[in-house]
C-alpha cells in the first residue's frame, strides 16, 4: 500500500513536471520561433531523462546497472551536442538588407515539422534582355522566304519530267490521230509563273484545238440557258454551204455545238487504255499512271521523293478568248471555261514592273495560306489574283516596306467580297468568280478571314 502511494504520487510529480514543460515549449514556438522551439524541447527531453535518473531509486551495487545510467547520460549529452545551433541574428551592418521576418506561428491542427532547412545559396541574376515581338512585316518576310520558296531542285526535277512526258504525249498524237489538227503541247501552271508555293506538285498541260474561224463561231454563255458568262459555246456555222465532214472537229460535236466533253472522253480513253504509260516511265525512271476515276484529263507521276500531278486541258483560242473543255458539273455538256490565266500573271508582273511592287509576293502568301487550309483552299488561284487587280487600282503603294499594310488590306477586302457572296472578274464584271461556291462554304471562309483581320498572324502558322 506505501509502495502503492509512493509510485502514484510519483506520477503526479512527473505529471506537474510534463505540464510545465509542455507550457514551456508552447510559449517557445511562439518567441524562439520553429527551429528555437525545436532545440529547446531536444534539451529538456535531455534534463528530464536526468532528473528522472536522479531521482528514481537506484540498484546500489549493481555494476550492470550503473553502466546502463552512465551510458545513457553520455548519450543524452551527445544529444545535446549534437543538436543544431539556431541561426545568428543578422548584422545590420549593411542596412540596404533587411532583418528576417519573425517566424509565424503554425496555424492550428497544422503538424510541427522538427526540420532545419537551409536557404540555399543566391544566385547572381543575369540581365536578360526582352523578347523581341516581331512585327506583321517581318513575319510576312520570314514566311515567304522560309516556307513558300519551292526548292529548286525539286522544281527542276518537276519541269523536266513533265517536259519529257510533253514530248511523249505530242509524238503519240501526231501518230495516233494525224487527221485532228492538235497544236503543241506547253506547259503552264504557277510553277512555271514564279508563283508556286509549297511544294512542286501540279502542273498544267495544255493541248491547243485549232479550228477555222470560218466554220465555228463563239457563243455567249449568257445567251444560253446556263446564263453564265463565264461559260461559252462554239457553234458550228454554214452547215448548208459547208456540211459535216469539212471539219475534222465535227466528229465532236453534240447537235449544232463543238461538245467539251465529248473531246474529253475521247482523250480520256486514249490516256488510259492507248498509251503504253509502264514503257515511257521506265524510260524516264519514273512511275507514270492516269487517273482513271478522275473526270480531269489527269496522269500521276512519281520519280523518288517527287509526286507530280499533270492536268491535260484541250483549250480553244478564237476571237482574243482563250477557253478550256471544261464544263461544269451537270448535265451540260458542250459548255467551255474562259480562262483569264494568262491574263492575269501578264497583269500583276506587268504592275510589277512599273513600280517594283511586290504583289506577286503577296499573292505567293496569300496562296500559301489559302491552299494549306483546309477552308480556304477553293480561294486560292484566280480569285485572289482578282483580288489583287481590284486592290491595285485603288492602293498604289506596293512597295516592299507596305507588304504588311498591302496583306492585311487584302484580307479585308476579301471579307467584304464574300460578306456580298460576289467577286466580279477584273476582266469581266458579270463573272462572279464565287458563283461556283456553296453557301456554307463562302461562311466557313468569311468567319475564318474576319478573324484573320484583327490577328492575321493565325494564317501564318506552318501546317
Amino acid at each position: 500500500m506505501a509502495e502503492f502511494t509512493r509510485q502514484r504520487g510519483k506520477r503526479q510529480e512527473d505529471s506537474g513536471l510534463g505540464n510545465v514543460l509542455d507550457l514551456l515549449l508552447a510559449n517557445a514556438r511562439l518567441v524562439l520561433g520553429v527551429t528555437g522551439a525545436a532545440v529547446l524541447a531536444i534539451a529538456t527531453l535531455a534534463v528530464k531523462r536526468l532528473i528522472d535518473r536522479a531521482t528514481s531509486p537506484r540498484d546500489e551495487g549493481d555494476p550492470k546497472a550503473e553502466q546502463k545510467t552512465l551510458e545513457e547520460s553520455w548519450q543524452d549529452l551527445a544529444l545535446i551536442k549534437a543538436t543544431p545551433k539556431p541561426p545568428k541574428k543578422q548584422r545590420r551592418e549593411d542596412l540596404s538588407e533587411p532583418l528576417l521576418s519573425p517566424a509565424l506561428p503554425p496555424a492550428p491542427g497544422e503538424a510541427c515539422e522538427l526540420r532545419v532547412c537551409s536557404a540555399p545559396p543566391e544566385t547572381p541574376r543575369v540581365e536578360s534582355s526582352p523578347p523581341h515581338c516581331l512585327t506583321l512585316q517581318e513575319k510576312l518576310l520570314s514566311h515567304y522566304s522560309s516556307w513558300l520558296t519551292v526548292p529548286e531542285t525539286q522544281a527542276s526535277v518537276a519541269l523536266q519530267l513533265a517536259r519529257s512526258i510533253c514530248t511523249q504525249l505530242q509524238n503519240f498524237l501526231r501518230s495516233k490521230c494525224p487527221e485532228l489538227p492538235f497544236g503543241s503541247l506547253f506547259l503552264s501552271g504557277p510553277l512555271l509563273d514564279g508563283l508556286g508555293v509549297l511544294t512542286a506538285d501540279h502542273i498544267h498541260l495544255m493541248l491547243p484545238v485549232v479550228l477555222d474561224a470560218a466554220l465555228w463561231s463563239l457563243i455567249p454563255g449568257e445567251d444560253t440557258v446556263v446564263r453564265n458568262p463565264q461559260y461559252w459555246l462554239i457553234k458550228r456555222t454554214d452547215l448548208e454551204y459547208f456540211p459535216r465532214g469539212h471539219s475534222p472537229w465535227d466528229r465532236f460535236m453534240v447537235g449544232r455545238y463543238l461538245s467539251s466533253n465529248a473531246l474529253n472522253e475521247t482523250l480520256h480513253k486514249m490516256l488510259v487504255a492507248s498509251i503504253n504509260w509502264p514503257a515511257i516511265g521506265s524510260l524516264l525512271g519514273s512511275v507514270i499512271h492516269p487517273d482513271v476515276a478522275s473526270q480531269e484529263l489527269k496522269l500521276e507521276v512519281k520519280y523518288d521523293q517527287i509526286k507530280l500531278s499533270i492536268t491535260l486541258f484541250p483549250v480553244v483560242e478564237m476571237e482574243d478568248k482563250v477557253l478550256l473543255a471544261a464544263p461544269p458539273e451537270g448535265l451540260v455538256e458542250n459548255l467551255w471555261l474562259e480562262s483569264f490565266y494568262r491574263a492575269e500573271i501578264s497583269k500583276v508582273k506587268e504592275l510589277d514592273a512599273g513600280d517594283s511592287g511586290v504583289r506577286q509576293r503577296c499573292l505567293r502568301i496569300l496562296n500559301g495560306v489559302c491552299k494549306s487550309h483546309p477552308a480556304l483552299h477553293k480561294l486560292s488561284g484566280s480569285p485572289l489574283t482578282h483580288v489583287v487587280l481590284h486592290l491595285s487600282a485603288t492602293s498604289l503603294d506596293w512597295a516592299e516596306e507596305s507588304l504588311a499594310d498591302r496583306f492585311q488590306q487584302l484580307l479585308e477586302e476579301l471579307v467584304g467580297y464574300l460578306e456580298k457572296g460576289v467577286l466580279p472578274s477584273y476582266f469581266n464584271p458579270k463573272i462572279n468568280l464565287f458563283c461556283e461556291l456553296l453557301e456554307e462554304e463562302i461562311d466557313e471562309m468569311g468567319f475564318m478571314l474576319y478573324r484573320a483581320v484583327s490577328e492575321p498572324e493565325l494564317l501564318l502558322k506552318e501546317k
